[in-house]
């Protein structure tokens, strides 16, 4: 049976058919392609016809609705979702190796455990940096964070035989006491290296400070490096518990942990060696708790002073330097230790500047009855003093080691 294949016209190449397809160019091309598909086809047919159905508007509402579920998309991607996010960190990606998962139980009583018996003291529950906690009586069982004193500690020293050795000292107890501390050392006339380089491998925060003081001219040089600290603290208005600890004294950590107890004015009792060396003497306050009601006192010449008390067997509030409305000073004349007055009475004419009498003091640890430091008044006075703490040359002599 013949068939007969008939072409279609130009003219009518763009005609519809009942299928809806369209017979034109660019149908030709992709039927032809060499990656023709029926479904791409389609597609592109589909699209002309819409085009030329819609015209431009139609293809700027397509890329308007494109527009907003786009925003609408990334609208809902940056929402948190927190039932995800747990369900996520419910699932461990970790790639560290842990040990496994042990059943403890606590035991209050002190008894053994049905598994493992863990004592709740054996595990760190708080961290503390720098910080006290207190309960708040305003708040029930809450706690309030109070920030620690700060402590200042003035230390005059100079050049000695055994000065590398007090001042090491000093600094390994320092290091001990916990923070905010500031140490603050004063030398006559110019800061030595060798001073300096033991306070920096001390570890402790410090301020290396001169006292420009001609020293031919002073009286007590201890008296005047106070002094120089003393305006230091006053200048820069620091805040804290100043206390002049001696290099050649003894102190327990006790004294600075009852250091930050001290509101305005606190005082203790100081052991000390009598100058004949064949005995140990008390002096500083008696009290009732911590109230003063007396002093301690050996030395017949001076118990004419108003307050019996050693130089490092009292501190103070530094606002009291610097801030004398909050005391209710009748002064602002500033606060010195006075180079003037008979040895021995240094300490009594400096607490008269800053209390009254003994109901603004506070006797420190109540009952004032635990000795925190000793002065011992070691004093060398037949050794040299090596240059750069450190020997020239060897011994001259040395002994063979007995079998």
């Amino acid at each position: 049976m013949a068939s007969i294949r008939r072409t279609l016209s130009p003219a009518y190449h763009d005609r519809h058919y009942q299928n809806g397809g369209v017979n034109s160019p660019s149908h030709k091309f992709v039927s032809g392609s060499k990656y023709y598909s029926p479904s791409l086809s389609s597609a592109v047919a589909a699209f002309a016809v819409n085009f030329r159905r819609k015209g431009p508007h139609g293809l700027r509402r397509a890329f308007l609705r494109c527009a907003v579920f786009f925003v609408v998309g990334f609208l809902l991607g940056m929402m948190p979702f927190d039932h995800a996010d747990d369900e996520i960190r419910a699932r461990d990606f970790s790639f560290d190796i842990k040990p496994p998962h042990v059943n403890v139980r606590f035991d209050d009583a002190g008894g053994a455990g049905e598994i493992a018996t863990v004592k709740k003291e054996d595990f760190v529950v708080d961290v503390r940096f720098g910080v006290e906690a207190a309960r708040s009586e305003s708040s029930g069982d809450g706690l309030v964070f109070v920030p620690r004193k700060q402590l200042i500690v003035v230390t005059p020293t100079y050049n000695r035989p055994l000065q590398a050795y007090f001042l090491n000292r000093l600094g390994q107890v320092l290091r001990l006491v916990p923070p905010p501390l500031l140490w603050i050392v004063v030398e006559m006339n110019s800061a030595s290296m060798e001073t300096a380089e033991i306070l920096r491998k001390t570890g402790v925060m410090y301020r290396h400070l001169v006292c420009a003081k001609n020293s031919s001219d002073v009286k007590d040089r201890g008296v005047h490096q106070r002094n120089t600290a003393l305006k230091h603290i006053e200048h820069h208005r620091l805040d804290g518990i100043v206390y002049f600890a001696d290099d050649d004294n003894i102190y327990s950590l006790e004294l600075f942990y009852s250091l930050r107890n001290i509101s305005r004015f606190g005082t203790w009792p100081v052991a000390m060696l009598a100058q004949s060396k064949n005995k140990a003497i008390l002096e500083g306050p008696v009290c009732n708790g911590s109230q003063v009601i007396g002093w301690h006192t050996n030395e017949k010449s001076k118990r004419l002073r108003r307050f019996h008390v050693d130089m490092s067997g009292f501190a103070f509030n530094s606002t009291i330097l610097w801030d004398p409305k909050r005391w209710k000073r009748p002064t602002s004349i500033p606060i010195r230790q006075l180079d003037t007055v008979k040895e021995g009475f240094q300490e009594t004419t400096f607490i008269e500047q800053i209390v009254e009498d003994e109901s603004h003091m506070e006797g420190t640890p109540a009952g004032c009855a635990t000795i925190m430091n000793w002065h011992l008044h070691l004093q060398t006075q037949r050794l040299e003093y090596p240059k750069g703490w450190l020997l020239q040359k060897n011994l001259d002599v040395a002994l063979p080691l007995s079998d």
